[in-house]
């Protein structure tokens, strides 16, 4: 594993420069693997399998205002971690990328598809957040500790679930400020109701993976992500709740790769 920094600038965020911290796995086809609102270390483990089994160079960058990084007031939303993405692959000279996101990094993964840049190749959508779907809302995170948050993310929350007071010092302390720049990126209510418009103009194969047992947001939910997306793919994992990446990432792998061998 490589960590670098790099320093961004989009038009759309009104020019201002803006650091990301980056961890590099591997080398190969390029990966962008972003995280949700647990933090990167919710997808280290997956970025380190797929770099091992794979001939992939998986990079990923640890959104601002998560695990201690600075969140600058001008990036304050998905859409706006989008843009900055689409930056960090042109700044990179990545080219066709496959955009791989797990709950919030699923959201920003669409958003970013849905920019048409041409550095996307294909598109990964991991139980993501962010659509408005009558009758299946996000579970109200914010109204959670995180033990209840655990209880609704895994299969199996006795053997995957986080207990907060063992996690190191630095990852204890990264907590508040993790779940305040969540709720800045993507609102309290983690939804966004213009989002399923711009879906439908995304035109990269795309594939929408869904854990059967995940009660964040459940499978119905997926399945109107993936119809809103035009020629989704939508693939539901067994015994599997909101992490996929971690409680399953076998089938996550075997379900990623196949798809990524075949567009």
């Amino acid at each position: 594993m490589t960590s670098s920094t790099h320093t961004l600038s989009t038009d759309a965020l009104g020019g201002t420069d803006i650091t990301v911290t980056v961890a590099e796995y591997g080398s190969g086809r390029p990966f962008l693997l972003l995280h949700g609102g647990g933090g990167p270390q919710t997808v280290t483990a997956f970025g380190e399998l797929l770099a091992g089994n794979k001939d992939v160079r998986v990079v990923v960058p640890i959104h601002p205002g998560f695990s201690g990084t600075t969140r600058p007031d001008s990036l304050s939303s998905v859409a706006g971690l989008a843009a900055l993405y689409v930056s960090l692959l042109e700044e990179m000279d990545l080219k066709d990328v496959t955009v791989l996101g797990n709950s919030i990094g699923g959201w920003i993964a669409a958003e970013m598809a849905a920019l048409n840049s041409p550095r996307i190749g294909r598109l990964i959508v991991i139980d993501a957040a962010g659509l408005d779907v009558p009758g299946h809302p996000v579970a109200d995170f914010f109204s959670l500790t995180m033990d209840q948050v655990s209880q609704l993310s895994y299969h199996d929350p006795e053997k995957f679930g986080v207990d907060l007071t063992k996690l190191p010092p630095a990852a204890q302390a990264a907590i508040p400020g993790n779940r305040d720049s969540l709720a800045v990126y993507a609102g309290t209510t983690m939804v966004d109701p213009a989002l399923a418009d711009r879906l439908t103009t995304i035109s990269v194969p795309t594939l929408v993976l869904w854990g059967d047992a995940d009660r964040i947001v459940d499978v119905e939910y997926g399945r109107a992500y993936a119809a809103a997306i035009p020629g989704a793919e939508f693939q539901l994992l067994p015994e599997t709740g909101h992490l996929p990446q971690i409680e399953t990432p076998e089938q996550v792998l075997t379900a990623s790769w196949d798809f990524v061998s075949m567009h």
